[in-house]
């Protein structure tokens, strides 16, 4: 069986059409799916060496179409006040990261007696170097999973009656402020979107995110961007320079409603937030004036996490003593990270930390 992968903006001999933000290169064979003339993908390796990479890689294999689903880090989080729909609103600089769950999606054609057709989601954990078998993976496959969700709403308001077989493949760490599930959500909108020739466009998928969760929206964005609302409102911004991490996993989660809970509980003594200070802030991470921005450097709900696991006060006391610029958790957490000055940094840091076995240690850096 042939298998082909393509990345954003490799340039090749045959025809070159774009799939959401991927360029692939395609020379057109029989065979159909929905009446369709279906495209083979054609890489060359002499300008793959050459390409960009991109924050989600497009993978062929016949019908079945793979995308990566980035985890995120919230880089600046202030909870502004509680609304009155009994959400929190949410000021947050959130950048995507390289740490990527993989999603399948082999479509199959809707039923003749007018039904919906079947979905199938197989969730399964990637194995870590070391392993001989992947480890279990503690996530549902049925409807509890937000991308089996995902792709019941798009079908839904749609229309569409396609069915399809899913893959989840899991890297990124459950229950630890990463974003693991909504990427996941929305690289099924996006998949789907596609395989089932929907056509909608960003906007539409933006809109039926916001329904599936708050940082779903944010995923359907190909880089940094600020959070506003409940975390639906997403403005991107403009590029930004590429940013190193370490990042420690403990193996206990934390739950994001406790959090909230905690935070609600305590916020008449906290600190008043500070609205006007996430511009400043972006602005010194362009700049990577590291001093300043590590002053400026906040995550609201930190001090709530904080009493729910005796972990984080005791990942920040060990951060505080490696010299990154800024460190702190990230979301609701459990995982902290700290910003790095460049891929060696993160490196050295993430052998120091290893060492003091905390837990799971990553190294990543922007999409």
């Amino acid at each position: 069986m042939r298998k082909f992968i393509a990345e954003a903006h490799a340039v090749s001999h045959g025809f070159s059409s774009t799939i959401g933000s991927i360029t692939v290169l395609r020379e057109f064979r029989p065979g159909s799916f929905g009446g369709q003339e279906l495209p083979t993908i054609v890489p060359s390796r002499t300008h793959f060496r050459s390409a960009t990479v991109l924050r989600m890689n497009l993978r062929r294999e016949d019908l079945t179409r793979t995308v990566r689903a980035p985890a995120k880090l919230n880089l600046y989080l202030e909870v502004l006040g509680r609304r009155d729909d009994g959400f929190h609103e949410l000021e947050t600089l959130m950048v995507p990261v390289r740490i990527w769950d993989s999603l399948s999606i082999t479509p199959t054609p809707p039923p003749r007696d007018g039904a919906m057709g079947a979905l199938e989601l197989a969730v399964r954990s990637a194995m870590r170097l070391g392993q001989s078998a992947p480890q279990p993976v503690s996530v549902p496959a049925g409807r509890e999973n937000l991308v089996v969700r995902a792709l019941e709403l798009l079908r839904e308001r749609s229309g569409c009656r396609a069915g399809g077989h899913v893959e989840l493949v899991k890297r990124i760490p459950v229950s630890a402020g990463l974003g693991g599930g909504s990427s996941d959500a929305a690289a099924a909108l996006r998949l789907a979107n596609q395989v089932w020739h929907i056509g909608w466009s960003r906007t539409q998928l933006v809109e039926l995110a916001a329904e599936l969760g708050s940082d779903v929206p944010f995923f359907l964005y190909d880089r940094a961007a600020v959070c506003r609302g409940r975390g639906e409102r997403v403005e991107p911004l403009p590029a930004m320079p590429r940013l190193h991490f370490v990042i420690v996993k403990p193996p206990q989660g934390i739950c994001t409603g406790d959090v909230y809970r905690i935070h609600a509980t305590h916020a008449e003594t906290a600190k008043p937030a500070y609205r006007g200070a996430l511009p400043r802030f972006t602005s010194l991470i362009n700049g990577k004036k590291w001093r300043e921005m590590q002053r400026l450097m906040t995550n609201r709900l930190q001090s709530a996490a904080a009493l729910l696991s005796p972990w984080v006060n005791q990942a920040r006391e060990i951060f505080s003593q490696l010299g990154c610029p800024g460190h702190q958790l990230s979301g609701s957490g459990s995982a902290y990270f700290g910003v790095c000055r460049h891929a060696q940094h993160a490196h050295r840091l993430a052998a120091i930390l290893r060492s003091q076995k905390l837990g799971f240690v990553y190294t990543t850096s922007s999409c």
